[in-house]
């Protein structure tokens, strides 16, 4: 096998508090992660040489030692000599700079690409202490499904499936430093805490309603007053039928739960007509414990 193809599946927060600060200034965090139906293709193949070659189809990302996919090569390379030259593209279709955790995928696609490239034996939570080493999501897209995560989002344990419903995503023209987002959080004191306790009963009972009323990310307190268009697509899902509407991550998408596909498709149309988001999609959650793919499955050959 010289060359290996991976779905790397994008996330959104279902809930997301932060509950303090490490002495090293990382954020203690609880939230609630589920990877959706939304991929970039990750394409690696073998090459002749000794070097990290990586491509994407978006011209104004990195690609040398400044993309976490690449340190994810390089990372491998270091303790596996036997890690030949390597050719990496990635297919972006996951929005950037989303708080969905696009670079933190990718990462975690070629930890898991490389391990079956070159066989190297690597357990899972193996490849998730690599995977903390790049960043504190990629243990969680290596994981994939529905999960806790505290800490600093490196220790996860995996939860109930969340219920078949339809998400629309939405990505506003603008790019949110998380960065930013977390040292503005640390002068506000005013801050909402979503009760995450509640969503991991309602996990537990299958109940999408009492999970989605739930909802709640502590870091809109922050980006929406800065960004009020976020306010604007949530309040347009509402509109639109969605049960339950909330930022992602630290933003700037927004996502919206519907229990009617013709509403999230009518909705769909509707913010991409009116210019709101350029990226607009119709998606599922995805749940490794429904067996929706393997690992097997993960990478088609070729």
């Amino acid at each position: 096998m010289d060359t290996i193809h991976i779905r790397a599946l994008a996330k959104i927060n279902l809930g997301l508090d932060v509950t303090g600060v490490r002495e090293d200034g990382y954020h203690l965090v609880k939230m609630i992660m589920q990877t959706i139906d939304l991929y970039d293709w990750v394409t690696i193949t073998k090459t002749d040489d000794d070097d990290i070659h990586l491509t994407t189809n978006l011209n104004y990302l990195p690609t040398d030692e400044h993309n976490i996919a690449y340190q994810a090569a390089a990372l491998l390379k270091r303790d596996f000599p036997r890690i030949g030259g390597l050719m990496i593209d990635i297919y972006k279709c996951i929005p950037v700079a989303a708080g969905m955790a696009g670079g933190s995928t990718n990462a975690a696609a070629v930890l898991f690409g490389l391990n079956k490239l070159y066989s190297l034996g690597l357990s899972k939570g193996r490849l998730m202490e690599y995977g903390l080493m790049l960043g504190a999501d990629v243990p969680y897209c290596l994981l994939r499904g529905t999960a806790l995560a505290e800490g600093i989002g490196e220790k996860l344990t995996r939860l109930e499936p969340m219920p078949d419903c339809f998400i629309l995503i939405a990505k506003p023209p603008m790019s949110v430093s998380t960065k930013m987002v977390y040292e503005a959080l640390d002068a506000n004191k005013e801050l909402i805490h979503p009760p995450i306790d509640v969503q991991l009963e309602a996990l537990k009972e299958g109940n999408l309603g009492k999970l989605v009323s739930n909802m709640g990310n502590v870091l809109e307190t922050v980006t929406i007053p800065l960004y009020p268009q976020i306010q604007t697509l949530k309040d347009r899902m509402y509109a639109g039928g969605a049960i339950a509407s909330m930022m992602s991550g630290s933003g700037p998408t927004v996502f919206g739960i519907f229990d009617d596909e013709a509403k999230a498709y009518a909705m769909k149309e509707q913010i991409r007509s009116s210019g709101l988001a350029r990226q607009v999609y119709v998606t599922k959650p995805f749940n490794v414990s429904r067996g929706q793919m393997s690992e097997q499955q993960q990478e088609e050959r070729s």
